[in-house]
């Protein structure tokens, strides 16, 4: 584990975000089942890709609702530093959004095989799975139920869901989380203030990641004053103020990754 306390950044008002897609975001939709499409946003680097990335958003899981996500509103931050993103968003059959049982699901590891696909198609570099809050369920379920290269190279779990109590489930009642062979990273804030995502309750949930091929947790905290409920965007629990220090963590952890 290593911990570090971050310095106060600023930050980036809500209006800038938008609740639209950027200019520079192709959207891309993809028979991912019978009868059942996805949509996702993609955020092209600046130059050939390092690597390919997945953003699983938190909540519900539809993007329209979710652009000022931790994970989506940092999407072109995250391009700006050479990966290519794609941001999920909810399939065709699952319009009113996602719940954890759905998350965990062989059907919702399908539609992202499918993303996966296709990012392979355009980069031949590996595609790291990364999810925030509920969106780690997500993340995870693909990193257990997908192999080779119909899966993931890697795992980055933020704010990880980690309730106190159920319901709603957990991430080990709804993922295998012990058959997750790929590098995964935990990033969490000391100070993350939602119900859902307690710092004490992390440890418990990593003891049973136990053949990833590298493990690691690291420690935030500070940011500035919440503007938001604990659980939403612009909270600890969002990293708000301190985005551009954990994403350069992320970063470097994926580039050193082996």
């Amino acid at each position: 584990m290593r911990a570090r306390p971050i310095a106060l950044g600023f930050l980036i008002a809500a209006g800038m975000l938008g609740a639209v897609a950027r200019a520079e975001d192709q959207k891309v939709e993809l028979q991912t089942r019978p009868g059942v499409t996805d949509a996702f946003l993609v955020t092209a680097p600046p130059g050939p890709p390092v690597a390919s990335m997945i953003l699983f958003t938190g909540g519900p899981g539809i993007l329209g609702k979710t652009m000022q996500n931790f994970l989506i509103r940092s999407r072109g931050k995250f391009a700006a530093a050479g990966f290519l993103v794609a941001s999920v968003d909810v399939p065709s059959d699952r319009q009113n959004g996602y719940n954890a049982v759905f998350r965990g699901s062989a059907e919702h590891a399908r539609d992202v095989a499918a993303v996966i696909a296709w990012l392979r198609q355009k980069a031949a570099v590996p595609v790291w799975l990364v999810g925030t809050s509920t969106g780690t369920i997500s993340a995870a379920n693909v990193a257990a139920r997908l192999k080779g290269s119909a899966g993931g190279d890697g795992l980055v779990m933020t704010s990880t869901f980690v309730p106190s109590v159920s319901p709603p489930p957990s991430i080990p009642d709804v993922v295998d989380v012990a058959s997750i062979t790929v590098p995964t990273l935990f990033v969490h804030n000391r100070d993350d203030a939602c119900e859902t995502s307690q710092f004490q309750n992390l440890a418990p949930l990593m003891a049973r990641f136990t053949h990833a091929s590298r493990k690691e947790l690291i420690v935030v905290s500070g940011g500035i004053p919440p503007q938001s409920g604990p659980c939403d965007s612009f909270a600890r629990h969002g990293y708000i103020g301190i985005e551009n220090e954990v994403i350069a963590d992320v970063v470097r952890w994926i580039r050193g990754a082996k």
